[in-house]
């Protein structure tokens, strides 16, 4: 579940200015009448806003627990790019055989969906772009295993460390511009977040739709 503040201090800092805005207005509605009331509550929730959004971020590093078991374990997170060819390629090379190679597909919703806890049709249509994906590698020659995941990327991932020692991170994303993963920054929080080598892998799945008839045909010839 995504938990909107990313430690208690925040968490314990909203609480107290909802309290003291809601004491301000109603101080301010007993002795000045709604008016009054309306413009404390205003004039706070302006300042409020400017605050939160001026305010530094600290970003707080992941702990986790990493395995010793003689293996490498591979995070691989991506969304409508998960079966790109790019990133499966990515994976091959990466994986050796005997690696724990785990896909995390995020489960992508409108708001509206989301806040009316609408999720069963995302769900079932990350799975089965993770489905393909995984048959893919399969194919290829690596084993892998899938979840859906929240759809907050580095919640999804927070959520996959809690029982997965990844001790490497791949994640995939649309190239700039089309890319709502890299307008909100992910790669960059997810690299000041996990300790560990991180490769971000670019998929144009445009660019794969157009070549992939050609490439056919020359396997056929």
């Amino acid at each position: 579940m995504r938990n909107p503040f990313r430690t208690e201090a925040e968490a314990f800092r909203f609480v107290l200015l909802s309290i003291a805005l809601f004491a301000a207005v109603a101080i301010a509605g007993i002795f000045g009448g709604g008016w009054a009331a309306l413009g404390v509550f205003l004039a706070l929730a302006v300042g409020a806003a400017v605050y939160v959004k001026g305010e530094p971020k600290t970003i707080e590093r992941a702990v986790w627990d990493r395995r010793s078991d003689g293996r490498r374990h591979i995070l691989v997170v991506a969304n409508e790019t998960v079966a790109g060819r790019a990133l499966r390629g990515e994976i091959v090379r990466r994986a050796n055989q005997g690696d724990d190679v785990l896909v995390i597909c995020p489960a992508l919703n409108s708001q509206l969906r989301h806040w009316t806890s609408d999720e069963d049709r995302a769900r079932a249509g990350a799975r089965a772009r993770l489905d393909e994906s995984l048959t893919a590698l399969e194919a290829e020659g690596v084993t892998a295993r899938g979840e859906v995941g929240d759809a907050d990327p580095i919640q999804a991932i927070d959520d996959a460390l809690r029982t997965f020692g990844a001790d490497e991170i791949v994640l995939s994303t649309h190239p700039p511009g089309r890319s709502n993963w890299l307008e909100k920054e992910v790669i960059a929080r997810a690299r000041d977040r996990y300790d560990v080598p991180l490769t971000h892998v670019v998929v144009d799945l445009e660019h794969e739709e157009r070549a992939a008839p050609a490439g056919q045909e020359s396997q056929a010839s």
